[in-house]
């Protein structure tokens, strides 16, 4: 299974969603970088994703991008081979 990585904050319903979802997919860990807590990795994220908002995910190093961008991939059905990789 690939390494999934999230930005994320404690209060982002998306977050939570894009957590279940990856979940529902068999990831069982995702690391999370909080980005409320931590100035320096909100600055990070926006430098690598060129974005403001969370989540912001990568699998391995594919930019996804957020919860919307995740769930039309999985509906897509790319979500698994990016996964599996």
């Amino acid at each position: 299974m690939a390494t999934v990585t999230m930005y994320c904050t404690a209060v982002c319903p998306y977050c939570v969603r894009a957590e279940m979802l990856l979940k529902q997919r068999g990831v069982t860990e995702i690391e999370k970088i909080r980005i409320d807590t931590n100035p320096e990795q909100r600055a990070l994220m926006m430098q690598r994703t060129g974005r403001r908002t969370v989540p912001q995910i990568y699998i391995d190093d594919t930019h996804v991008g957020g919860y919307d961008d995740l769930a039309a991939l999985d509906r897509a059905g790319k979500l698994m081979p990016l996964l599996n990789n």
